[in-house]
């Protein structure tokens, strides 16, 4: 098995403009099976809507605006890291840090009219869960965290796709003996957003600590009427199983035991 350490960085205008986040660098390491990297692939793409980097992404990731626009379009660069990531004797297993950087070559690849047929069957593991189920912690944390943590000195550049990844496989190294694999995953379509969520989860919360047993209808009516927006039936389907995932885990969860009565009170 080979382990394939992939990092993005992306461009555009999230909250101010209707316009797609675009992938704008791929950076990507090769482990074998005995964790030593193998090969590396890097390179640069121009994006199509935002041809100028903002100002916030320019300074964070330090790409020069000449380079960009010097670039590959899209379709040759993922067209090469495809073809890249055959080049490997083994099978492959993608591992990111977090669900963005897969999500954001799939989208990309349906902006340009690509088959994503490829994306759509490939298996990634999610490093970030497992590193965060490994710590035993919630809260998210990124690479450079986790490497301070682990007490590993980082190497490069922090927010250049390539040096992401490999500092992301120092992780994945540190980690190694601990994760589960059967924890893999193949890209699933998304219709909610984490903010709606975990709006969903604190609802449910709420609702079992107010001694409220929570349906759905009353959850519909409190916290998603007029609050969110329900055009798309898929989003409401998803909601619906997020509610019902949420609301399992709640009534499973063992309840704390009753404070025991004082005895001279009782009587």
């Amino acid at each position: 098995m080979d382990y394939i350490v992939l990092d993005i960085e992306f461009n555009g205008r999230k909250f101010a403009s209707e316009l797609p986040m675009e992938v704008i660098e791929i950076g990507a390491v090769r482990l074998n099976s005995e964790l030593r990297q193998t090969d590396e692939f890097s390179a640069l793409i121009k994006p199509v809507y935002f041809s100028k980097l903002n100002s916030f992404i320019k300074k964070k990731t330090g790409i020069p605006q000449e380079d960009i626009d010097r670039a590959s379009g899209f379709k040759k660069v993922i067209t090469d890291f495809i073809a890249w990531l055959g080049r490997g004797e083994e099978e492959f297993l993608l591992l990111t840090w977090g669900g963005e950087d897969l999500k954001r070559i799939v989208y990309d690849t349906r902006m340009h009219k690509l088959d994503d047929n490829f994306w759509m069957s490939a298996y990634y593991f999610d490093l970030l869960k497992g590193y965060l189920r490994y710590k035993n912690v919630t809260n998210d944390v990124s690479v450079e965290a986790a490497l301070q943590d682990l007490e590993i000195t980082p190497e490069g550049t922090a927010h250049r796709a390539l040096d992401d990844a490999r500092m992301t496989a120092d992780v994945f190294r540190a980690v190694f003996q601990d994760l589960d694999f059967e924890r893999k995953q193949l890209y699933k379509d998304t219709y909610t957003n984490a903010k709606e969520r975990r709006m969903v989860k604190n609802a449910v919360r709420t609702l079992m600590a107010q001694k409220t047993a929570p349906t759905w209808e009353l959850f519909h009516d409190k916290y998603l009427k007029d609050k969110v927006v329900l055009t798309d039936l898929r989003k409401i389907v998803e909601l619906r199983e997020c509610f019902d995932a949420e609301l399992l885990k709640a009534q499973q969860k063992p309840q704390k035991p009753a404070a025991a009565v004082d005895s001279a009170t009782a009587n």
